[in-house]
């Protein structure tokens, strides 16, 4: 038990954050091919594939040069400011004093302003780039949780599964539908994520400051029941302070 405990949690919580930061760059991309063709999309998007390949097989293999203590501190500091950082938004979204992401509203302003675009000479240029640069920003951020998930706890494979799966599934279901993800419950999702990514960081601090957590890797669960129901308690105090417009609803 002890051992799948961390094995499910990075898996989900790769999983989670790439399947939301996926969504959003195939939101763009497909945007891109809708109103330019296949060509400039998947050139755009395969190009930012190969530079986010080069970055983690640059920079991996530094991270076993790196003492497990000091590489949890770091990771365990880095995701616990990652982490609060969703947090803050969902938190914020979720009682309306931040507009919820609307995938579909995104989908029409790039494909207006692609569309703008279209006397320009380098219109398809233009578009491969703004393919390239969605990609490659919210992958970015896949490869960050992929290897600040795994790498602390030697689960640096298991967390690239559950972004590949993520991957496959954002995939077959768009290129299924032809249309942007609007259904996805992003910021739902967001949330999650975020008491997953929360939670990581302060097991791994724990760690690497030299903490012993009681239950071991179980612990996890604990922190995370405990970040959520924090969570949880500051969301109902903000809905108190400052209620949300009628009719106005979290996905």
């Amino acid at each position: 038990m002890t051992n799948l405990a961390p094995l499910v949690s990075t898996i989900s919580a790769a999983f989670l954050g790439s399947f939301v930061e996926m969504v959003e760059a195939f939101t763009i991309v497909l945007a891109v091919g809708l109103t330019r063709g296949l060509r400039p999309a998947l050139t755009g998007a395969v190009l930012a594939l190969a530079v986010l390949t080069a970055l983690v097989l640059a920079f991996g293999p530094l991270l076993a040069l790196v003492p497990i203590t000091i590489l949890q501190f770091a990771v365990g500091v880095l995701l616990i400011l990652f982490g609060m950082r969703w947090l803050r938004k969902a938190i914020l979204r979720s009682i309306g004093i931040v507009p919820l992401h609307d995938e579909e509203a995104a989908f029409s302003k790039e494909t207006a302003a692609l569309r703008r675009q279209s006397g320009d000479r380098r219109a398809d240029y233009l578009a491969g780039l703004a393919a390239f640069k969605a990609v490659l920003l919210e992958g970015v951020e896949v490869v960050f949780i992929v290897i600040a998930v795994g790498g602390a706890h030697g689960q640096t494979l298991n967390a690239s599964l559950g972004a590949l799966a993520a991957f496959v599934l954002v995939m077959v279901i768009g290129l299924a539908v032809h249309r942007p993800l609007a259904r996805v419950p992003e910021n739902a999702l967001k949330l999650v994520v975020g008491l997953m990514l929360t939670s990581f960081g302060i097991f791994w601090t724990g760690e690497g400051i030299g903490a012993d957590w009681p239950g071991a890797d179980l612990a996890l669960l604990a922190i995370f029941a405990v970040v959520a129901l924090a969570s949880l308690a500051i969301v109902r105090w903000l809905r108190d302070a400052h209620p949300a417009p009628a009719g106005e609803r979290p996905r």
